[in-house]
């Protein structure tokens, strides 16, 4: 082939999706938690970032809510002081955690650890047989089925007794239910250990989890025009979880529209990219936002960016 009445066009008639106004700028030394953040590319996904911190912040402007997500690799990576900070200065008002979360946090305060080497104890059966997060968790739940109560605030309530002093502080249940912010617990029968336990009621726990269900549709439904979903670390649950939400808000007559949903996870897997940053928008206006990156960096990052820049 002849490449000699090939047509070529000028580089700025075509133009470009880069330009250097938007690179990074070399980190200065003493500039701070605030230099660092200017310096970041005004690119892909630290202006994903930053476009989630703004509407993060207009949400909270806007009185709307900022709903958190989280799957139990936020919490056993010990990411909760963050989030508890973020709750004092408004830019949580709402968190929903799947069941693993749970688990992690109640252990951390009762106990300050968590997390048990699984490969080291399945092979004896010992996997998710610890004593006192089965026996406490299911007794909270069986103790208050006769309440108008969720698996959140039950276990909020709980630990404001059980919660050993030293490690309370913690704990984003405990925190989160002194402070009145509302947490819902989204279990599945057979996922999570308590489930395993001589005492665990499957009546309770199913009347505590569908409560909080139908608490997280009344929190979803106050997202419209203006309000913030952010799913932390859930691949399966939260995401499906969500979804189902949005569907009932929907039916039941209420408007949801133009919010913003977000996923944060070092991977994107399938259901989190169509359950919370796809479909939720379909005909309903608003933006979904994904950002690829360790729990433990992008949150601080996110939270970092927020407090530099709140007034």
């Amino acid at each position: 082939m002849d490449f000699s009445r090939l047509r070529t066009i000028p580089i700025r008639e075509r133009g470009g999706k880069v330009r250097v106004d938007q690179f990074a700028t070399p980190y200065q030394k003493g500039s701070g938690m605030s230099g660092l953040l200017d310096s970041l590319p005004r690119l892909l996904a630290a202006d994903s970032l930053r476009r989630l911190a703004e509407a993060i912040r207009s949400a909270r402007a806007a009185r709307k809510p900022v709903i958190w997500g989280l799957g139990g690799h936020v919490i056993k990576c010990g990411l909760a002081p963050v989030l508890i900070d973020l709750m004092h200065r408004g830019y949580a008002t709402a968190f929903a955690m799947n069941g693993s979360a749970a688990i992690h946090d109640f252990e951390i305060a009762i106990a300050g650890q968590t997390s048990e080497d699984v490969e080291a104890v399945l092979p004896g059966g010992r996997f998710g047989t610890a004593e006192e997060t089965g026996r406490e968790m299911n007794r909270t739940l069986a103790e208050g089925a006769g309440e108008d109560a969720g698996f959140g605030e039950l276990m909020g309530r709980r630990l404001q007794a059980l919660a050993d002093p030293r490690y309370a502080e913690m704990s984003l249940l405990a925190a989160a239910w002194r402070h009145g912010t509302p947490v819902t617990v989204h279990v599945a029968i057979g996922t999570d250990t308590p489930h395993t336990h001589p005492a665990a009621d499957g009546a309770a726990i199913g009347r505590a989890t569908h409560r909080d269900f139908r608490l997280f549709c009344a929190l979803v439904a106050e997202m419209d025009q203006g309000g913030v979903y952010i799913n932390l670390g859930s691949a399966v649950l939260l995401p499906e979880v969500f979804l189902k939400a949005v569907s009932v808000v929907r039916n039941l007559g209420h408007s949801l529209a133009n919010f913003t949903t977000a996923n944060l996870d070092f991977l994107q897997h399938y259901r989190p990219r169509v359950n919370v940053v796809e479909r939720p928008h379909a005909q309903a206006g608003g933006a979904g936002i994904a950002i690829t990156g360790h729990h433990e960096l992008t949150l601080p990052l996110l939270a970092a960016i927020l407090i530099e820049q709140d007034s």
